[in-house]
């Protein structure tokens, strides 16, 4: 794993490459993509099942073997162990507790004039939620992704997930359950999003799909985007820490691999004024690194994408965190909150020594799926918003219409838009 000095004359070039970490290739995959979407807009179940044969290793024979079988689910939720059903279900509570404090409220505002203006909020009727299914599996993803969609309101979820050789997650069937999901599909990758956003005979055509995928999903959401909605162009996961001489390296160290692990792509990125610190993290990386059941995925992660940088002063350190606007952000110094007011850019914000990253992926409450690649600096989180639409309340009085009538009418006429213009004065007295 690099270490670099911010004084160093190579620093600029160096950390340019770390500015550049979200870069997907999407160029290139661009044409396969846009040929499976083809293929499900003109084939629908047909194309799905070749796609779901030459992709996952299975053939499905029937339409209807597409779908996960609602007892399936049932089953795998009852068949639980105990403790992981309870952890389950905490997960639940404090994910649904948190999202219910965003939902948005209509409201309506009456003006002296007898004017009424105001907001209607209304859930899309349907979302599409993609749960990665690849190198791991992510029952996670699944609750982060459907509690606040059931907060909003959605009349219906549907969920699309890869099944291996015909095989899914048991916890992510039991996750299913739990949220009650009806419908759920064995079907991955960008023949997912294009099924979800145009429809086929077996899965319905959603309003705005969310969820995470690798590199062929970021590019089919990107092109049916407009068509539907989406959450954002997600890329590979990563972390930044922010840390002073009071951490303690082998937590900095184990935190950073907790991306890293995620795939050889992510990103674990340490920024720190402390040189000891520096050292210290390096050393006890490459010895948690071996203990590791994925080492071979972390190390080459850490060792192509993760960097730790030395600065001069904290001051430094954050300016250059808000350049990188990680996906997770850790605090980890002395009087972390009093850092709160400087950063600008990042995804979620972990304060504190005892504040790990693996905590808000599973259990403190606040969404995991979050913007990458520098995007923090211009998306948020998924959240309930992510699963509604506003609609804007407009009704005027006979004493509203005369108040600005003649205003909103000369508007108009500088426009030239004469039946803009004739539309208000008509009412007017």
């Amino acid at each position: 794993m690099v270490v670099i000095k911010s004084c160093d004359e190579r620093f600029s070039q160096e950390f340019e490459k770390l500015l550049n970490r979200g870069t997907m290739d999407m160029e290139h995959v661009s044409p396969i993509v846009e040929k499976i979407i083809d293929e499900i807009k003109r084939d629908g179940n047909g194309a799905l099942m070749r796609h779901v044969s030459k992709f996952d290793g299975w053939e499905p024979s029937v339409d209807t073997d597409l779908a996960v079988d609602l007892h399936d689910m049932k089953r795998a939720y009852k068949e639980l162990e105990l403790p992981l059903k309870k952890a389950l279900h905490l997960a639940y509570d404090r994910i649904k507790s948190y999202h219910l404090k965003q939902m948005p409220k209509s409201w309506i505002d009456f003006d002296e004039e007898g004017n009424i203006l105001g907001q209607k909020v209304t859930p899309v009727q349907r979302a599409g939620l993609y749960i990665p299914g690849g190198k791991a599996a992510y029952p996670s993803s699944l609750l982060m992704n459907a509690i606040p969609a059931i907060v909003a309101g959605v009349e219906e979820i549907v969920v699309a997930t890869p099944a291996p050789e015909n095989e899914i997650n048991h916890l992510l069937l039991a996750a299913a359950h739990l949220c009650g999901i009806k419908k759920m599909f064995k079907v991955g990758g960008a023949s997912a999003i294009a099924a979800m956003a145009y429809g086929t005979k077996t899965i319905p055509k959603v309003d705005v799909i969310t969820g995470p995928g690798n590199i062929f999903v970021a590019t089919a959401k990107k092109m049916v985007y407009g068509d539907v909605n989406i959450d954002m162009i997600a890329g590979p996961s990563e972390i930044g820490i922010l840390a002073d001489e009071t951490a303690i390296a082998e937590y900095i160290a184990i935190d950073l691999l907790s991306q890293a692990e995620h795939d050889e792509m992510a990103s674990s990125i340490l920024v720190t004024p402390s040189p000891e610190l520096a050292e210290s993290v390096r050393e006890t990386l490459y010895i948690e690194l071996g203990k590791l059941d994925r080492e071979l995925i972390a190390r080459k992660s850490i060792e192509e994408r993760g960097a730790i940088i030395v600065t001069e002063t904290m001051d430094e350190a954050i300016e250059l965190m808000n350049r990188i606007a990680p996906e997770h952000l850790e605090v980890v110094t002395s009087s972390p909150f009093d850092l709160l007011p400087k950063i600008k850019h990042a995804g979620a914000i972990f304060l504190g020594a005892f504040t790990p990253e693996p905590i808000g992926d599973y259990m403190a409450g606040p969404n995991h799926t979050l913007p990458t690649g520098g995007t923090s600096k211009f998306y948020s989180p998924l959240s309930v918003e992510n699963f509604i639409k506003k609609s804007s309340i407009i009704s005027m009085s006979e004493e509203g219409i005369n108040a600005i009538g003649e205003t909103c009418a000369l508007l108009a006429k500088t426009e030239g838009l004469t039946a803009h213009e004739k539309s208000v004065r008509i009412r007017l007295k």
